[in-house]
């Protein structure tokens, strides 16, 4: 995400007060992976790409955040030589509700 331009401010937490957090961004437990970025009101989960999270701080669409579950190869971070897997980059609400905001 520096490489990306965003100011990155890192904090090492214990599993459950990780999970906390996810619980209050309104992180649906089916969509959780391994870390999560707070910023400008919204939760951003796993392995987002960088353009897709400029986009949501841009347009301030109504949605509590986005998440890619998982680590697919080929996502940001996960880069594994050639190989990239296609994933889905999913859009949440506080209430619960999930649907594919991007597809990768």
């Amino acid at each position: 995400m520096q490489k990306n331009g965003f100011a990155v401010d890192a904090h090492d937490v214990a599993e459950d007060m990780l999970e906390q957090v996810k619980t209050t961004a309104g992180l649906p437990s089916a969509l959780r992976s391994c870390h999560i970025a707070l910023a400008g009101g919204y939760a951003f989960e796993g392995h987002v790409p960088a353009d897709l999270v400029k986009k949501v701080l841009t347009t301030k669409p109504k949605l509590a955040g986005l998440a890619v579950p998982g680590m697919p190869a080929g996502s940001p971070g996960m880069e594994m030589g050639g190989r990239s897997d296609p994933y889905d980059v999913m859009a949440f609400d506080r209430a619960g509700k999930s649907w594919v905001f991007a597809k990768r």
